[in-house]
């Protein structure tokens, strides 16, 4: 219940724009999704999880370290893309540890800069 605490912090504090989305992340016991945001208009950039064609056939596991570095790695393509190089990162309330910072390191090691 803790995250949910911090999810509404962290999320007083900050917001996506145009030119800087919000990358969301949400994480469930069997998956990871990420999301860039943009607030202003309310609508949804880019996306990626593991749930997507993608990656479902590639990852025996959707939960683990590995599942969310994948996740990482595609939703920074999809940014560039998008020309998109600059995000705020909404790390959902959980802890900077273990898939949230998988995720988030490969995104950084794809070129999105946080």
């Amino acid at each position: 219940m803790g995250h949910l605490r911090r999810r509404k912090r962290v999320r007083q504090k900050i917001s996506g724009t145009g030119d800087r989305p919000r990358l969301s992340v949400f994480r469930s016991s069997k998956h990871i999704y990420a999301q860039l945001i943009n607030d202003e208009l309310g609508v949804t950039v880019a996306e990626a999880s593991t749930l997507s064609a993608e990656l479902k056939e590639n990852l025996s596991n959707g939960g683990n370290v590995k599942a969310a570095e994948s996740v990482g790695a595609l939703i920074a393509q999809k940014a560039k893309q998008k020309e998109i190089e600059i995000v705020v990162f909404d790390r959902g309330g959980h802890l900077y540890h273990g898939r949230i910072k998988a995720l988030a390191e490969a995104a950084k090691a794809e070129g999105l800069k946080f």
